[in-house]
């Protein structure tokens, strides 16, 4: 396994973008330069909201979203913030969807970038950090099932673990403690894939943290900058390499308690869902392992 592991790995993550992905369509209709997470940043945060067929659900939580962030303006001149919608590669209309809110709030609040095909959650995640211009970078699920509010609560868990080494710090918002009214609701069979899956995240990659699979996570500027640099899982299993990458790195990282509502329409399909994660986790130990993947900061182009 070790050998076929380390022979199938890709050596390097692949930070290529098409050339229709190195633009976004501002608030009056004309294409813009994406800036670049090697640029000084400009605004306070930045929110990526990854989205793949989402237009159903992605307007309460872009409703939610933008109705905090603006009352937090007002309270705070100082605070500024961008919310960055990716498509990843949607036969629906979310972009469509998305632009309303770029017209309305106006594009230095709100982009849309579109991806030329379909890369998996953690490659739409990486090309919206890659875009963003935040001191601070939220990951935030298109349907809302985290209250936008406990940002503030993964803030504290963030300012927490200071002082940053080299700047880097992570925090993680966690369902950890509704485990067991969520079980309560679940078939025996999908809480026993759960626990399996439990288990191998703790027995392969990361120990210290019990939910890794909460998609409402805080970075620095320069945690995201490493991290996702050296990010080779583009799909369900990328936010468990994002934690392992940051152990290895020796990141701080904070888990923090939020409010999460389960929300009809998940792409996860239980079982060859947990079956990919699970191949997937047994990658990452082995590859790092063997020195197939290494832990080195590279450039998207």
């Amino acid at each position: 396994i070790c050998i076929i592991a380390h022979v199938t790995a890709k050596k390097m993550p692949t930070l290529h973008r098409h050339e229709e992905e190195k633009y976004f369509v501002n608030a009056e209709g004309r294409k813009e330069s994406v800036p670049s997470i090697h640029d000084p940043p400009t605004m306070e945060l930045s929110v990526v909201v990854p989205s793949y067929n989402e237009e159903n659900r992605l307007p309460l939580m872009m409703d939610e979203a933008l109705d905090y962030l603006e009352k937090r303006q007002k309270r705070d001149p100082s605070f500024t913030y961008e919310v960055i919608v990716v498509d990843d590669g949607s036969k629906d209309q979310t972009t469509k969807v998305a632009m309303k809110y770029c017209k309305k709030y106006g594009s230095d609040k709100v982009r849309v970038l579109s991806l030329v095909k379909n890369r998996g959650k953690g490659g739409a995640v990486r090309m919206g950090v890659f875009s963003s211009r935040g001191k601070k970078i939220l990951m935030a699920d298109a349907d809302g099932a985290t209250q936008f509010a406990d940002i503030e609560k993964v803030e504290e868990g963030l300012k927490n673990l200071q002082p940053w080494p080299n700047q880097m710090a992570i925090s993680c918002g966690s369902r950890a403690h509704l485990e067991k009214d969520s079980i309560a609701k679940r078939s025996y069979f999908r809480t026993l894939l759960m626990y399996g899956f439990h288990f191998l995240v703790w027995f392969l990659c990361v120990k210290e943290i019990r939910d890794t699979q909460c998609g409402f996570k805080l970075l620095t500027r320069e945690a995201a900058l490493r991290t996702f640099s050296t990010l080779h899982i583009e799909r369900w299993a990328f936010d468990v390499e994002l934690l392992y990458i940051a152990q290895r790195l020796r990141i701080p990282i904070a888990e923090v308690a939020v409010n999460w509502t389960e929300i009809e329409g998940s792409k996860l399909v239980p079982f060859w869902s947990w079956l990919q994660m699970g191949r997937d986790l047994l990658f990452i130990r082995l590859r790092y392992m063997t020195g197939a993947w290494q832990l080195e900061t590279r450039k998207c182009n």
